[in-house]
């Protein structure tokens, strides 16, 4: 014999009602808080993703071991065994270029890793559904992997400029303008690189592809143009020596390797105009592909 059940109370069957939808109950407001979401939201959650893999420590951590330790390396060996004669006329912030070179491969790096990492993982579909404006993850990204490579490299550029101009008594003292080329100009540069790195990494989606390019980017002129032997390829080889990427990094020192090309701040407004470019086309087709 089955045991009757009681009736549901009036008051918690209109409950029910009620929570079944607002179309049928416009009185009705959901206890969940409904907020647009904006580009900060993206921001704050790439941000969070930046600073939690292990990646980012790593490669920024092996770049401010080579930015620092090489850049205070040659100055002290210079400091011991050269005299101030020697050093008379240099511009002591020079001597940070080589840790700077190498350290680089490390921006790059992550920056590649930024996007191409998730397209290897697949979590790329994860970010979209949690925001499906493209455009917003890339802009997202591209914010905070240029702040975090930006500041990185400020930060040790300026440790080892501080300390090479202590170290270094013959050198002579640097302008306004050598100060504000060899640590804000180039730690622009630096960040702008990485940040191409992080939009090819978001074309090719293939983190070891992304970086060989990158790689070959930075160094394949320079090593080209050392085995151009050829008269008739003069042109093309001073071409290639004044635009690669080692020399526009010295142009930020006023050791440029060529008397022509670029000078000043020329090498940031081109890496600025590459870089532009690069984004645009990230961006057509990021909205024509699938994640």
């Amino acid at each position: 014999m089955s045991t009757p059940q009681p009736p549901m109370p009036q008051a918690a069957a209109a409950n029910w009602q009620v929570a079944a939808g607002p179309s049928s109950y416009p009185g009705y407001t959901s206890p969940i808080p409904v907020v647009r979401t904006h580009l900060g939201h993206a921001i704050a959650s790439e941000w969070t993703k930046i600073r939690s893999v292990r990646s980012t420590i790593w490669t920024l951590g092996v770049f401010v071991v080579l930015v620092i330790g090489i850049g205070l390396a040659v100055a002290a060996l210079l400091s011991a065994n050269t005299s101030q004669d020697d050093l008379s006329g240099e511009n002591p912030l020079s001597f940070g270029f080589f840790g700077l070179l190498l350290g680089s491969m490390c921006v790059m790096t992550l920056g590649v890793l930024t996007t191409a990492s998730e397209y290897g993982t697949g979590m790329i579909r994860t970010t979209m559904v949690a925001c499906p404006s493209r455009s917003r993850v890339l802009a997202a990204k591209s914010i905070v992997f240029f702040a975090v490579a930006f500041v990185t490299t400020l930060v040790s550029v300026l440790v080892v400029a501080l300390v090479d101009v202590a170290l270094l008594d013959g050198a002579r003292t640097p302008t306004g303008q050598e100060w504000l080329k060899g640590t804000i100009g180039i730690s622009l540069y630096i960040a702008l690189l990485g940040l191409l790195s992080l939009i090819i990494g978001s074309i090719i989606r293939h983190s070891a592809g992304a970086i060989t390019i990158m790689i070959g980017v930075v160094l394949a002129p320079l090593v080209i143009a050392l085995f151009m032997f050829s008269r008739s390829l003069e042109g093309l080889r001073q071409a290639l020596f004044e635009y690669s990427i080692p020399n526009q990094f010295s142009v930020f020192y006023s050791n440029s390797l060529t008397d022509s090309g670029p000078s000043g701040w020329d090498p940031l407004w081109i890496i600025v105009g590459v870089a532009a470019v690069a984004f645009a086309g990230a961006y057509a087709l990021l909205e024509k592909r699938d994640v």
